[in-house]
């Protein structure tokens, strides 16, 4: 290693020369052993990675030296080196650093390897001022023939001698490593775009991949390799070479479409390299507005964000790039989706005439499902999921088992004015509404069984609102949204649940007779409270159909749109704290209601609503 005389920092450049002959060493070393005794000398020292067979198989690659394999090998080592270097930071720091840059130099990993160790490290991976090689791969900055194969096998050969290191570290500080479970992939039902990929489909996407001009020529054994490797099921390899290379799709796209060829620079130290959070971004980094969703599209952008950046999406490339899924349990679904993409873009995006490809009966379904994606994964396709999940649930409550009624009239005090005046109120809340609904959604004979139904939710949660670029006051309102939807839903499931135990007692005759009158109010609570969930949800969705007049009010106005609907939050908290098995606070839970309702009404005879502002 080399350092500056200046400040006795690393000095990339030197260590860089002088590390390139151990490197060729090392690779060389590493072509002389057969694969039993490479496993012999070296297996045990990856241990300390969870990922043993992976290291193993990089040592096959490093025989063959494919370009692409290399290239695969290194992306694949350094997204779990990472993974297993965060585990270790675990053993002293309290939060991971989430970037590799960032934990390379952190002080806890030079407590366990040592400085200098963690600087040879930093050459390799964990700067832009080293060779970078995580960043200018996973990026798509080097092309299958640019990254020599010693390198690969120096990252080996330094992860094993990290992995004995580790080992007396633990030995003095009896210290145990523990490792991160992996993120799995829940409900792959939501991640199902496209229709399935057969044999023919990937047969045209090859001769696409020769044809279109989004494709940099150089860059096409990654595409092809990508391909090949969905074809053979392993779909996390088919994933991590083609995320890249619709990285440098896009950026030759962005550079174009911007007019910055400048901007599709290999990845150098001292200018801003364009990445994906560049490129799917409103602004260009001198603030003029960037080109590429325009000619990108709508649903082509919403896939993207979808895909890699919405906080409660699949983020593939971060969780991919950062070790945190397990690449042998790779979906099958996530990869076709990815792929599926791919082809829309060679398809869309290319100097020669694609006409003949985009009407292939094959293709045509994919070009289809691309053009009129919308986003799942933004808040506000989540509270439209919430609001309909909550929907559903309430359905339900007609449903459970109850006494007879006559038991419930037999309790004092329990068919008197409060659910009455709940019901006017209900009504009356209605009728201000009753103007921005759907028409076909309104019956005048029964308006609160009619109106609050899921026919009409599922009609507004139909409505396509834009997602892209949501300015920060419509996040805002996004958050108390959801957490009002999500309270309304612990309200329903607690009442489900309350009622079927409280039935089954009450047949067996196992409830005191506090208990049995507890029950009975609840039974006629709940009749009232059903009504009132499903107007809470109506009336979130209403807004949530009108959510960017938002930012049409001034911060006075504002302030008191979100102090009301902090409110109802609040109201929907204490709602779940009474109808809790706990506390069983039916009396007090109509009388919030009612209290409630009326500052609902007060609201909207001020018009301070979103949907009297679009009116």
């Amino acid at each position: 290693m080399c350092y500056l005389e200046s400040d006795q920092s690393v000095d990339y450049i030197k260590s860089i020369r002088s590390l390139g002959p151990v490197c060729e060493s090392v690779n060389l070393h590493f072509k002389s052993l057969t694969k039993e005794q490479f496993v012999t000398q070296y297996a045990l020292w990856f241990r300390w990675t969870n990922c043993t067979e992976l290291f193993l198989e990089v040592f096959d690659v490093l025989q063959y030296t494919q370009t692409t394999e290399v290239a695969l090998g290194l992306m694949k080592l350094t997204s779990c080196l990472e993974r297993a270097l965060g585990d270790v930071y675990l053993l002293i720091g309290k939060d991971c650093p989430f970037l590799l840059r960032d934990l390379l130099a952190s002080e806890q990993l030079a407590v366990v390897f040592g400085q200098a160790v963690m600087n040879v490290l930093r050459v390799f991976i964990g700067s832009p001022c080293g060779l970078n090689l995580r960043n200018i791969l996973w990026h798509g900055f080097a092309s299958p023939q640019e990254i020599p194969a010693k390198y690969c096998a120096m990252l080996l050969f330094l992860t094993a001698g990290l992995g004995q290191l580790l080992q007396t570290y633990l030995l003095q500080t009896k210290c145990i490593l523990v490792h991160r479970p992996y993120v799995i992939f829940v409900s792959l039902d939501e991640l199902d775009v496209f229709p399935d990929l057969n044999h023919e489909t990937l047969s045209i996407a090859e001769e696409l991949v020769r044809l279109s001009s989004f494709v940099l020529k150089t860059m096409l054994p990654f595409w092809m390799a990508a391909l090949t490797a969905f074809k053979q099921s392993r779909y996390a390899d088919c994933v991590i070479l083609l995320l890249p290379q619709l990285e440098v799709g896009l950026r030759l796209l962005f550079t174009t479409t911007n007019k910055c060829p400048n901007r599709l620079l290999t990845a150098e130290p001292s200018a801003l390299y364009t990445t994906f959070d560049e490129m799917l971004a409103k602004c260009l980094d001198n603030e003029e507005v960037n080109q590429l969703p325009a000619v990108l599209q709508e649903p082509a952008m919403e896939f993207l964000w979808d895909f890699l950046n919405h906080q409660e999406g699949p983020r593939i490339r971060d969780r991919l790039s950062h070790g945190e899924i397990n690449l042998e349990a790779f979906p099958r679904e996530v990869a076709k989706q990815i792929v599926a993409f791919a082809i829309t873009l060679l398809c869309r995006f290319s100097d020669e005439d694609m006409f003949a490809f985009k009407e292939h009966m094959v293709i045509k379904p994919l070009m289809n499902c691309a053009s009129c994606y919308r986003s799942r994964f933004h808040p506000i396709s989540q509270l439209k999921k919430q609001v309909l999940a909550c929907m559903k649930s309430i359905h339900l409550w007609p449903e459970l088992p109850t006494v007879p009624e006559e038991h419930v009239q037999t309790i004092k005090g329990l068919e008197g004015n409060a659910g009455a005046s709940t019901l006017i109120l209900i009504s009356e809340i209605i009728s201000q509404l009753q103007q921005y609904m759907p028409q076909n959604c309104y019956s005048s004979d029964d308006p609160i069984n009619s109106v609050l139904t899921e026919r009409l939710l599922i009609e507004l949660c139909d409505a396509h609102i834009c997602t892209l670029y949501s300015p920060r006051p419509v996040l805002e309102v996004l958050v108390v949204l959801r957490k009002i939807s999500t309270q309304c839903h612990q309200v329903s499931e607690q009442v489900i649940a309350s009622a079927e135990l409280r039935y089954k007692q009450w047949m067996n005759k196992t409830l005191h007779s506090r208990q049995r009158h507890n029950y009975l109010r609840m039974l006629n609570s709940i009749k009232f409270l059903s009504p009132v969930l499903r107007l809470i949800l109506v009336l979130l969705t209403l807004e949530l159909v009108n959510v960017h007049l938002v930012c049409k009010k001034n911060p006075f106005d504002y302030q008191q749109y979100l102090k009301f609907f902090k409110s109802v939050l609040q109201y929907t908290e204490n709602l779940v704290t009474y109808t809790s098995p706990e506390k069983n606070k039916w009396n007090e839970t109509m009388e919030l209601t009612n209290k409630a309702l009326i500052k609902i009404r007060k609201i909207s005879d001020r018009k301070l609503m979103l949907m009297q502002l679009a009116a």
